[in-house]
């Protein structure tokens, strides 16, 4: 079996006071933690700092191991001390190496598990969801139930579910992309820091019927030959309800009426909501309506293509 340096492990001399010792353990434990490192071994060398300080941070431990460290340097042989005993552990229940178990046996294993090394003080990592809002929930202060699911690496590195949920105030006048703080909501943080924060990010449900532009709304308008040419008041569906809109005669194609404070909520007031028409053909011509067409064409002056004869 290999023997472990566990001052290597730690970068520190075996003379060194337990104040270097727990400064080495926090800035190697912060440099190698597997929620903040990018190191491509950092799980392992976050385990072999752990276990470095479970054993060298203890006067005990310390002292049995300082034992066996010597007794190496004058060239014996080591396959593990005497009274050390890691059976009855299955491997998949280990946080510990079997160096470590072969010289502590099974109740320094179980202290590993339960007296483990002091955490170093790191706020919680951030997280940020997605959460989809209806642009009728953007007109009012609006509260909505908010589930998510946090990875989260403990002090020792084990990797958790952590399953949260909340019940989140949605501002009036939230937009496309913005996205909303919520202070400690995240991973929880290690060695009394606080837990990182949840960022909400608002994604707008698109409307079968608006489109934005800015805070204004657009809607097209469908309208009937007849009502473009002679004007109609018609029914215009808003996000708070359906209102009458007068269609002026001989209207066109593209023609935009603003309906004012119909729009979303902004910094600067309430926007409009843009009518666009758009004059329609039926699919189909029933037989009775026909000789109207045909009368109409017979008596129109109108040439939509006048301007290619000049």
């Amino acid at each position: 079996m290999e023997f472990k340096d566990y001052y290597a492990v730690l970068g520190v001399e075996p003379t060194a006071d337990d104040k270097a010792i727990k400064t080495a353990y926090r800035k190697l434990a912060r440099e190698y933690h597997p929620d903040v490192s990018k190191h491509p071994d950092a799980e392992n060398k976050f385990k072999d700092v752990a276990e470095a300080y479970e054993v060298l941070h203890s006067a005990e431990k310390r002292a049995e191991y300082d034992e066996l460290r010597q007794a190496r340097s004058r060239g014996q042989r080591f396959d593990g001390a005497p009274g050390g005993d890691a059976r009855g552990f299955a491997q998949s229940d280990q946080d510990f190496s079997d160096f470590f178990s072969s010289i502590f046996g099974a109740s320094g294993a179980r202290g590993f598990r339960q007296n483990q090394a002091e955490p170093f003080p790191q706020k919680g990592q951030d997280a940020e969801i997605e959460l989809p809002v209806f642009l009728e929930e953007t007109l009012s202060d609006t509260a909505k139930p908010v589930e998510y699911v946090l990875q989260h690496r403990d002090e020792r590195g084990q990797l958790k579910e952590i399953k949260k949920s909340l019940n989140v105030k949605i501002p009036a006048g939230v937009s496309d992309g913005e996205r909303i703080r919520l202070k400690g909501q995240g991973a929880p943080g290690f060695g009394n820091a606080p837990a990182g924060d949840l960022y909400l990010h608002i994604r707008l449900v698109p409307h079968p019927l608006f489109d934005i532009e800015g805070h204004n709304l657009i809607i097209t308008v469908p309208l009937l030959p007849w009502e473009a040419v002679l004007g109609q008041k018609i029914t215009v569906p808003t996000l708070t309800g359906k209102i009458q809109m007068t269609i002026q005669p001989n209207s066109q194609t593209g023609q935009r009426l603003r309906i004012k404070g119909k729009g979303l909520i902004g910094k600067n007031g309430v926007g409009d909501l843009l009518a666009v028409l758009k004059v329609v053909m039926p699919d189909r011509v029933e037989d009775a309506v026909k000789p109207l067409w045909s009368q109409l064409a017979e008596k129109s002056a109108f040439d939509p293509r006048a301007e290619w004869s000049k």
